[in-house]
């Protein structure tokens, strides 16, 4: 009897949430906003080469000529989105981590299974990805006013499967890139130790991000073409990659077009967000 009620007791305080699990929820909320506001600009430069295969120069003129009022246009998805999955990655990581390891003392199993069960729970919001690419695509302008109206025109049309076109690469994409970042970033806070700042948290992030977003930056095409689609089948992974390979001149580098500015927005980008991370954290956690 009395190892069930032990049993027992362990499976709630793993189930239970915890207040520093909500603290790490609004430091991940924080740094996403901060982090949105400033890099979506070159976010929809990277978007079109990606889409349309062009130099980063003609993205920025495409851009340009449809003036500033278009700029933001599709930046309450991402908005949402980062905020809700920096959020959920934070605080999924850390207390998945900390809860494993009160199963398991395997520190590598740990980090595995706390960085996949992120990436998949973060895998939740990908209808605001994909309202965010079907907004951002200019074949799109006169179809879909804005947020709200391209919802109701997936729901409406086609259904909440819809909404989940391209769920496969985010899934693979978003647990892979979150073991990558942490390990990378807490072996970086080790290496530190009494060392560690805002600059280095800065530095640390920024090359870190850099570097994981790179690796896994195909994924990203291949996602966005996936999502670029209205009805129709649902493609598999594997097929859609082979149609970007072949129509781009069977060339593996084709798969990384739009990569510099992509590194330039996430190294911008990260650095932000684990520095504002850090910051939110020191203030929280005293």
């Amino acid at each position: 009897m009395s190892n069930v009620t032990s049993q027992n007791v362990s499976i709630g305080s793993l189930l239970a949430l915890k207040k520093n699990d909500f603290k790490e929820f609004v430091c991940g909320w924080g740094a996403a906003v901060i982090n949105v506001s400033v890099t979506f600009p070159i976010n929809k430069i990277i978007f079109r080469q990606i889409l349309e295969g062009v130099p980063a120069n003609t993205a920025l003129q495409q851009i340009s000529k449809e003036g500033v009022r278009l700029l933001y246009r599709g930046i309450l998805p991402p908005l949402c989105q980062k905020t809700l999955s920096l959020s959920i990655m934070f605080s999924m990581y850390e207390g998945c981590k900390d809860r494993l390891y009160m199963l398991t003392n395997n520190d590598i199993l740990v980090r595995v299974l706390a960085a996949h069960f992120a990436g998949t729970a973060e895998a939740i919001l990908t209808p605001l990805e994909r309202v965010q690419t079907l907004l951002q695509d200019w074949r799109y302008h006169g179809k879909l006013k804005n947020t709200s109206h391209a919802f109701k025109y997936l729901l409406k049309n086609y259904g909440i499967s819809e909404c989940y076109r391209g769920l496969v690469p985010i899934v693979c994409r978003n647990g892979s890139s979150n073991l990558m970042f942490f390990v990378l970033r807490e072996q970086s806070k080790r290496l530190m130790g009494e060392h560690d700042s805002l600059l280095t948290s800065f530095i640390n992030g920024a090359l870190i991000g850099g570097f994981t977003s790179t690796v896994f930056y195909p994924m990203n095409v291949v996602k966005i073409h996936m999502q670029s689609k209205i009805g129709g089948n649902f493609e598999k992974f594997l097929t859609v990659t082979r149609e970007i390979y072949i129509t781009r001149n069977r060339n593996i580098m084709a798969f990384y077009k739009g990569v510099h500015l992509n590194y330039m927005r996430s190294f911008i980008s990260w650095g932000v967000i684990n520095t504002s991370y850090d910051f939110l954290k020191g203030i929280l956690f005293r």
